[in-house]
């Protein structure tokens, strides 16, 4: 265990593995009973969770703005969301960051046999992703999941979780042939959930957005589109074009509460108009 008046915890220069040792080692210390810090020994598994999920995000959100200088910075926090769950895992026995890294390590070799075994490096990426398709499917077996959506994470976010459950379901042939038929299904949908607008509860106009919202994904799909994706960069889109009006707003000495919808609305076609994405 880990001091930490420890040189090793001070040592910058060390390459990949000695930095990985040393955050583990100070994830040590930060959950020493006795000298460690009582925010962090007040974690467990649950409560660290919307922190790791933050932290995935985080890095994804750096790469989409091409933040490169941020990049690394973010990475490191997401490592340390590893550390810090393998760390609360050996604390009660159940495995350790050591075994974390094996585990992952044995995985890309086995699902990589065209590269770490005898197999034929000559194939296009899409043959390659059947083969992946192949080797998970036959882990999900060992692991006696019954079921063709066993496995698909509960934590993902909705949409993620939506693409990949159509997806497994669409790799033993439930699926439309074309986006025509999820279109029409887009529209089907679109006029139940105005019919329940019309004359339902808000538990059944619930359940018919919901069901939009899992076709739109599917019509995501069909288009070769991931929705997280899209809908990140839709966010980020609504953001810019928002400050827009908020900057124009200001130089007219407004401020968005001391406007109103019209005045908005055609700022907020001028942002369009000015080439703002």
């Amino acid at each position: 265990m880990a001091k930490p008046e420890d040189p090793m915890l001070f040592d910058e220069a060390g390459d990949a593995g000695v930095q990985m040792r040393r955050l583990a080692a100070i994830m040590d210390c930060l959950r020493d009973p006795e000298t460690g810090c009582p925010w962090d020994l007040e974690q467990d598994f649950a409560s660290i969770v919307p922190y790791t999920i933050e932290e995935a995000h985080e890095v994804a959100d750096a790469i989409e703005r091409g933040a490169w200088d941020e990049l690394e910075s973010e990475l490191g926090d997401l490592a340390l969301q590893v550390v810090f769950h393998a760390r609360m895992a050996a604390e009660k026995e159940l495995f350790d960051l050591a075994g974390v890294l094996r585990a992952i390590n044995a995985k890309m070799i086995s699902r990589h046999p065209h590269v770490f075994g005898d197999e034929s490096r000559d194939k296009s990426a899409a043959e390659q992703t059947v083969d992946w398709e192949k080797i998970k499917a036959a882990e999900r077996a060992g692991r006696a999941e019954r079921g063709v959506l066993d496995g698909v994470a509960l934590g993902l976010p909705a949409l993620s979780r939506a693409l990949k459950l159509q997806n497994r379901a669409a790799r033993v042939g439930f699926d439309w042939p074309s986006t025509a038929e999820v279109v029409d299904k887009i529209a089907e949908e679109a006029r139940e959930l105005t019919e329940a607008r019309d004359s339902l509860g808000a538990e059944e106009i619930a359940e018919e957005y919901g069901d939009l919202l899992f076709v739109m994904v599917n019509l995501g799909r069909h288009l070769g589109l991931d929705p997280e994706a899209c809908l990140r960069a839709a966010n980020g889109k609504f953001t810019r074009r928002f400050r827009y009006i908020e900057d124009e707003l200001k130089a007219r000495g407004k401020a968005p509460a001391e406007s109103d919808l019209a005045e908005m609305d055609a700022l907020w076609n001028a942002a369009k108009a000015h080439g703002v994405k």
